[in-house]
């Protein structure tokens, strides 16, 4: 312990050892990550965009379709164009302060993105199980107060777990990992870390079980609804609005409980690195994708707005 506190250093800058040290690897990557980060960007502005100029989107379910959509495009650029500049660089540095912002951004919009998969949840909920309640429980204000509610409990549990996590000195300045991450950072701690272990188990555990809790409260209650229609045409449309929220919420709680129920081994800080991706780039490309492929509504939106663009571009011809 003396050892360690005397190698005790307070660091201006990080060094990232990435995803590999390969450097056809590392093009291959590129490539691939940099196709993922063009549909993000693209797939999650294009919804904002067209839940915004499509008259017929202004529901209370387009409008949380929107907000977890604008997540996903700031979570991307919270970490997909540093990645891409490492994977083509050999000195893969990032200086104290934008670790930490990262660290602290990265953190509440992905526990934001949980609560508001809780939220739109209990939309389905209230849509399929009390419709002729629906426009009066979800009203405008109620969606404004759920989704401020959401980026608030995501902001809040970001500033505290990025708080203790800096406060610790540090002996090394070397963070194995592609980006600024909680546990990748606590490895490299001088002293004892068991309080910010625990407390990093219990932020995870309420980031996801609260949202997780609600999420199972509200299908099991959609199910027992929908088996109720006595038409089989009924219960494909009741059961077709929830279909692209369930797909998302299999994937992103299923990854999770994955990671954190699965058995601890030597190879847990790459299993960390490929779950850390898995939110990082390929969840923001693969919601908006889900979103709209699976919705007619969304799909006839676009097709719109495809139409009106190709008419304007005839006239100015």
């Amino acid at each position: 312990m003396g050892q360690n506190m005397n190698n005790l250093t307070w660091v201006s800058e990080f060094l990232l050892l990435g995803l590999s040290n390969d450097w056809g690897t590392q093009v291959f990557l590129f490539v691939l990550i940099l196709a993922m980060y063009v549909v993000i960007t693209v797939g999650n502005s294009l919804i904002i965009l067209l839940i915004r100029l499509d008259s017929r989107l202004q529901t209370p379910m387009y409008f949380f379709l929107s907000v977890l959509s604008l997540v996903d495009l700031c979570y991307g650029n919270s970490v997909a164009p540093q990645m891409l500049a490492h994977l083509l660089s050999a000195h893969k540095c990032i200086p104290f302060l934008s670790c930490v912002l990262q660290l602290c951004s990265s953190l509440a919009l992905g526990g934001s993105e949980f609560f508001l998969l809780g939220a739109m949840a209990y939309d389905r909920y209230v849509a399929v199980c009390h419709p002729l309640h629906y426009t009066v429980i979800m009203h405008r204000g109620m969606c404004l107060g759920l989704a401020a509610g959401c980026l608030v409990a995501g902001f809040s549990n970001s500033l505290m777990e990025t708080i203790i996590t800096f406060r610790l000195p540090l002996c090394s300045n070397v963070i194995n990992h592609f980006a600024c991450e909680t546990l990748a950072v606590l490895r490299l701690a001088c002293v004892d870390i068991a309080f910010n272990q625990v407390m990093v188990a219990l932020s995870g555990f309420l980031v996801i079980m609260l949202p997780c809790s609600l999420v199972l409260f509200s299908y099991a209650r959609i199910v027992s609804a929908i088996l109720r229609i006595p038409s089989a045409q009924g219960r494909r449309k009741a059961f077709g609005t929830c279909a692209s929220h369930l797909t998302v919420v299999c994937m992103c709680f299923g990854a999770t409980i994955f990671t954190y129920l699965g058995p601890r081994s030597a190879s847990s800080v790459e299993k960390e690195k490929m779950v850390a991706l898995f939110y990082a780039v390929v969840a923001p490309m693969l919601n908006p994708l889900i979103y709209s492929l699976r919705n007619k509504e969304v799909m006839a939106a676009l097709w719109k707005l495809l139409e009106k663009l190709r008419k304007r571009v005839k006239t100015c011809d």
